[in-house]
């Protein structure tokens, strides 16, 4: 009982989602000693979706495994490649899968969805003691993941929130390639992706709570919202910061590719009919961040661009660096003089 007592305090100690993953396999193999146990995640938007793994851990595995967090959709297994864990998903309940390998599946549950399956892998199919703990063990998962989803995203629209920023912001920053340094030489032919951060700014918001009411106003946020997924690859980050505010983290090739992925979202915007609003249009200024850059300076340089874009005529995408190449912007080289937050 002692060692189960443990576990549950370790599993509860963090607000960290990626270590929360791995601390939950590492729980459950030093309790069940599996031959493995994974935590899989449903990525991507029907009917293209496909297995992320969050964690895996094996016998003998010194450190749990998974996969990359910028990796490519379609290099990863699609869905229907496990059909043990699409019964899994679909029934919403732990799913046995007897053969010479025992395959024990739970489902992930959140407080909005189902989000993938917990695997393991034993010699002998698990007793009613066994499924039982893990059943519990999943409970408490849950519940952590419920705290983290109130403190880490906003109520209406669901996306990350602005106090999350920070911390993401750094992990991206540090795959930049620094200034003057060349990309890797990549023999596969791929490009090395920098990374980038947008910011959207729905246009004549004011004019749309001022017409129709805030509970409208909050509708075009929450549809928005969904546009923005929609848009986005299943890795970028998107965040609400506050009234008709959106920001973007995103890896692309080059400026021309973040901006076409981002006029992605001002046509898909522009082309939605809003329910009792009719057309949205938004402003979107976007810049490469720098390895060296601190949220506040990449922030400050797209939001210039979001200036711009409104100041001439809205419903557009400006990149900062197009900006300054063309003078329409002055380029301020101080550093450290812009606070986030």
């Amino acid at each position: 009982m002692s060692q189960v007592v443990d576990h549950l305090a370790e599993l509860t100690g963090f607000r960290d989602r990626d270590i929360l993953d791995t601390t939950l396999v590492s729980v459950l193999r030093d309790l069940l000693r599996p031959r493995a146990v994974a935590i899989c995640h449903v990525v991507g938007e029907e009917p293209n979706q496909h297995w992320l793994i969050r964690a895996r851990l094996r016998q003998g595995d010194v450190a749990a495994q998974s996969d990359p967090v910028w990796v490519e959709l379609e290099s990863l297994p699609p869905l229907d490649a496990f059909a043990d864990r699409v019964t899994c998903l679909r029934q919403q309940e732990p799913f046995e899968s007897p053969g010479e390998v025992h395959m024990t599946y739970f489902p992930l549950l959140t407080d909005r969805d189902v989000i993938g399956v917990l695997e393991i892998e034993t010699h002998t199919d698990l007793d009613a003691e066994q499924l039982r703990m893990v059943s519990n063990m999943m409970r408490i998962y849950r519940n952590v993941q419920g705290l983290l989803d109130y403190s880490e995203r906003d109520g209406l629209t669901g996306l990350l929130n602005r106090k999350t920023f920070d911390d993401s912001f750094y992990k991206t920053a540090a795959l930049a390639t620094p200034a003057g340094v060349p990309g890797d030489d990549r023999r596969d032919g791929r490009v090395e992706r920098q990374p980038y951060l947008g910011v959207v700014d729905i246009d004549h918001f004011k004019l749309v709570n001022d017409q129709h009411g805030h509970l409208i106003g909050d509708e075009v946020l929450l549809l928005l919202s969904r546009l923005m997924r929609a848009s986005f690859r299943f890795h970028d980050r998107l965040y609400r910061f506050g009234g008709e505010e959106f920001v973007v983290l995103l890896r692309c090739a080059s400026d021309d590719q973040a901006l076409s992925a981002l006029d992605r979202l001002r046509a898909a915007t522009e082309s939605y009919a809003f329910p009792q609003v009719g057309r949205i249009t938004v402003s979107i200024g976007f810049t490469r961040v720098g390895s060296t850059d601190s949220p506040g300076e990449a922030f400050e340089r797209a939001d210039k661009a979001v200036y711009w874009a409104k100041a001439h005529g809205r419903n557009r995408v400006a990149g900062y660096s197009a900006l300054v190449a063309q003078g329409e912007i002055v380029e301020d080289h101080r550093r450290g003089d812009v606070e986030l937050f």
